[in-house]
């Protein structure tokens, strides 16, 4: 029988719970999860990235921030993204590459969010890898969409995210072979691929603190 998630009625509380299974054992996750069969070039050297799952409280009931992408971008046009990306030489870690690329994309100040931990590294299929950087926000922001790169700054709320009923394994076909990956889809929004997996490893932690 599926556990369900007890209800979470202050802040302290919800922060506590995603704190706790932050803090849980496992390894990472990967774009090839569902694929056991995909042979990995030996040697690959990845590169180093981070993303933000920021859950906003600022209207009441949690909401998790996620973006879409512009569909005039050559890498992943018009996909479901935490906001996020590669460290640069300026960053001093994947946490400070989220919380900038936070504020360029969406206009987050980056003083706002509160860390509360980092999944497991997840390694895409671009060569990523990438650290998801979970933080609460308590207050409103002005969202800006970053021109060009970011269509859209929407919410879903929290607690759609960590139902793992609500994940689905949908496959395509995907340089000649047929790729199986999670979606978590939320009215017009299709989350599926690295965002999909990261929050499910995420959902799957919440849930196991039920047990």
């Amino acid at each position: 029988m599926r556990k369900t998630l007890p209800v979470i009625d202050t802040v302290q509380e919800l922060t506590d719970r995603i704190a706790a299974a932050l803090k849980q054992q496992g390894g990472g996750s990967s774009d090839f999860d569902l694929n056991p069969g995909t042979v990995l070039p030996e040697g690959r050297k990845l590169r180093p990235a981070g993303v933000l799952v920021p859950v906003t409280i600022a209207s009441g009931s949690p909401q998790l921030i996620l973006t879409k992408r512009s569909s005039a971008l050559k890498h992943h046009p018009g996909q479901i993204a935490f906001p996020g990306g590669k460290v640069d030489a300026t960053d001093k870690d994947p946490c400070a590459a989220a919380l900038r690329e936070a504020w360029e994309e969406i206009g987050l100040p980056q003083d706002m969010p509160e860390i509360i931990g980092c999944l497991p590294e997840h390694e895409t299929v671009t060569g990523f890898s990438v650290t998801p950087v979970v933080a609460v926000i308590r207050d409103r922001f002005d969202e800006r969409p970053e021109a060009g790169e970011v269509a859209e700054v929407f919410s879903v709320p929290l607690a759609h995210v960590f139902k793992l009923e609500n994940y689905i394994i949908e496959s395509r076909r995907w340089r000649g072979t047929r790729r199986r990956y999670y979606t978590v889809p939320y009215g017009p929004y299709y989350i599926w691929g690295a965002t999909a997996r990261m929050l499910r490893g995420l959902a799957a932690r919440m849930e196991e603190q039920c047990g």
